[in-house]
């Protein structure tokens, strides 16, 4: 169980408090991920800050039983050791023909030691021999942005494919090289990052999760205009 501190601020992390409304912290150490997340948020004029940053912030367990449970945990725990909006995601690889599996588990699938290459080959291997209409799959993302008062939003992304029959191209991460949009005949890991960063899970899910960003700090203009009337 992870323990928390009531005394982080990011003071701890010498930030200023001129930056303040602008910063945004992820909730990950996955460098993969926070790039993709940069990149999709790069427009929104946030200041981005990670886990990897800040190695004193301590990692969130999860507990949870799904993407949301989880998503939501993250975030609601780091925004208050923090005391800034807090963003964190869950992600999962569905694949029908294994019940779902990985699934919750897809980052901790064959353990913590496996690589990304050891749980593709392994997912290879569980579908092998199956032909293409029975190895349908989805990616699935659930975003959770939370405040450090406890208030918090969730979003959800689902890009659907299929798995392929062997390790193909070489961005992205996690399950990309095996993940293929028939629309486009390549895997996640072929496609140009432009192209990804509009029909993946996770730029699904960070459309929405914008929406949800601009509100809360629509919000917290009116409530510091209103204090200052």
């Amino acid at each position: 169980m992870t323990h928390l501190r009531s005394d982080y601020t990011l003071q701890k992390c010498n930030l200023t408090k001129g930056e303040a409304k602008n910063i945004i912290f992820v909730a990950t150490r996955n460098r993969g991920k926070l790039r993709e997340i940069k990149d999709l948020l790069r427009e929104e004029g946030y200041l981005l800050y990670s886990l990897i940053d800040y190695p004193h912030v301590p990692t969130i367990d999860e507990t949870g039983n799904t993407l949301e449970e989880n998503a939501r945990k993250k975030a609601l725990e780091v925004a208050k050791l923090t005391g800034y909006i807090t963003l964190a995601d869950d992600s999962s690889l569905e694949i029908d023909a294994l019940s779902g599996k990985p699934g919750i588990t897809s980052a901790r699938f064959l353990g913590a030691q496996a690589t990304d290459r050891d749980r593709n080959l392994k997912v290879l291997q569980l579908v092998n021999g199956l032909p293409e209409e029975e190895r349908k799959a989805r990616f699935r993302c659930v975003i959770a942005i939370a405040k450090p008062d406890g208030v918090c939003e969730s979003a959800e992304g689902q890009c659907r494919g299929f798995i392929a029959d062997r390790l193909r191209g070489r961005r992205g991460f996690g399950y990309d090289p095996i993940f293929y949009v028939s629309r486009y005949k390549k895997t996640m890991a072929e496609l140009e990052p432009g192209l990804k960063n509009r029909i993946s899970h996770r730029a699904l899910a960070i459309q929405k999760a914008k929406k949800i960003l601009r509100r809360m700090r629509q919000r917290d203009c009116g409530s510091v205009r209103g204090n200052e009337g």
